[in-house]
């Protein structure tokens, strides 16, 4: 019996995995190992830093997922823990209703991609915990709580918990009307990009770009509400499956002869072209991730994002580091979660990746100190190398949020060996 993440860095054997697929299975599981065992709970493991593993309980909510209710009056919909976002934003469209936003995978459960803080892109738009109405938790004590902005600091610390507070049943969120995205697409030159981004981020709902190291080539991508008809199909999927399968030859090459990997990322580079397409925005948000990877993110604040892609560009120069994957490039607006990354500010999130099958410490290591300069906070469902004490200085609430789960959970039933040393 074991468990591992989707990119297959991180594993367990856990004492015990759980299944459950009714609330009153999760209670019971609170109250028969609370104090005398810690439990860990596991969504789709697409988070890239170790906040799952552990020996001894592991619960996963494979078998608890779907929609409870839904109050189309209200735009609000009530959705079990385990539900997938592809699964959750199909069903809303059903209802004719959306998600206000979401980030570029939506293999993950909702409450994981919550606990974690994943975001989209969009300077007027938060990190997907924004989204969040209430939220009804297990306690370490067996009682069920329903936690809702009335609750105040309660909330934020729940918001985005890391898992740490308790075990999440349901999740209410608001959400919106269904709408259309047209997502464009082209190359440009890298100083171009950085030259104009205060217009592209003034000028576009969404704005991302995808910058390939060894090269000038940028991937801009833009998303905008629209009322035209929809254009994606069945030839857009077979192209992203083309697409993958390309990408995974270039990646596996790459990682066979590390020498070759500039020529590879600018071969790439040039293969892209640019593209215009419409579809529901649950299509148009998520983009097929077939080839694994290992991912580091940053946020830091939004007029600092340029110079810190430039100093990125600088170190890549010098350092000659054997890297195919493109870096990432996001706006998203601040907000006032205790453990959020745009708390009190909006800010860019940069994200670096490397194929799974590839070293990847020493070159994160360098792009993180770029990140550190630039008074950056990591994202916590990616990998980073900061110790306890520095990633307890980076987030100004953070012994707001420790005392809230010291309160919570004052055992530390909901710690793993990755949080033990953050929290107690």
């Amino acid at each position: 019996m074991s468990w591992t993440n989707w990119s297959e860095e991180h594993h367990c054997s856990p004492d015990r995995m759980l299944e459950p697929d009714s609330e009153d299975e999760l209670q019971t599981i609170v109250d028969r190992y609370a104090g005398e065992r810690t439990i860990r709970v596991a969504g789709s493991g697409h988070s890239f830093s170790p906040v799952v593993p552990t020996e001894d309980i592991l619960v996963s909510l494979a078998n608890y997922t779907g929609i409870t209710t839904v109050n189309p009056a209200r735009e609000q919909v009530t959705v079990r823990a385990g539900t997938p976002l592809s699964e959750l934003t199909t069903a809303l469209d059903d209802y004719g209703l959306a998600l206000k936003n979401m980030g570029d995978v939506d293999a993950q459960t909702i409450a994981g991609a919550l606990a974690t803080g994943t975001h989209g892109t969009g300077i007027e738009l938060g990190i997907m915990p924004t989204q969040i109405a209430s939220v009804r938790l297990i306690r370490a004590d067996g009682e069920i709580q329903t936690i809702d902005p009335d609750d105040g600091e309660q909330f934020r610390a729940v918001q985005l918990s890391l898992g740490t507070l308790g075990i999440v049943s349901e999740i209410t969120l608001n959400v919106r009307s269904a709408y259309r995205l047209r997502e464009n697409s082209w190359i440009e030159s890298l100083d171009s990009v950085l030259n104009r981004l205060e217009t592209l981020r003034a000028n576009n709902r969404h704005v991302e770009f995808f910058w390939f190291p060894h090269t000038d080539h940028t991937l801009i991508k833009t998303l905008n509400p629209t009322s035209a008809a929809p254009t994606r199909g069945v030839p857009y999927q077979l192209d992203e499956r083309a697409e993958n399968l390309a990408w995974s030859a270039i990646c596996r090459l790459s990682a066979r002869i590390p020498q070759m990997s500039p020529r590879l990322a600018r071969f790439a580079a040039g293969t892209l072209d640019g593209t215009s397409t419409v579809g529901p925005s649950h299509d148009v948000f998520p983009t097929m991730r077939a080839v694994r990877f290992n991912e580091m993110e940053y946020a830091v604040p939004a007029d600092a994002g340029g110079s810190a892609i430039r100093a990125l560009r600088a170190e890549l120069r010098e350092s000659e580091w054997p890297i195919v994957f493109p870096i990432e490039f996001r706006y998203t607006r601040g907000d006032d979660i205790l453990l959020s990354p745009a708390y009190d500010r909006d800010v860019a999130f940069i994200a670096v990746h490397a194929y799974h099958r590839k070293p990847y410490r020493a070159y994160f290591d360098a792009c993180e100190s770029i990140f550190a300069e630039h008074d950056g906070r990591p994202h916590w469902g990616k990998m980073n190398g900061r110790s306890p004490t520095d990633l307890r200085d980076r987030f100004p609430e953070f012994e707001t949020f420790a005392s809230i789960r010291e309160s919570f959970d004052p055992a530390g039933t909901f710690l793993n060996p990755e949080l033990e040393p953050l929290f107690q």
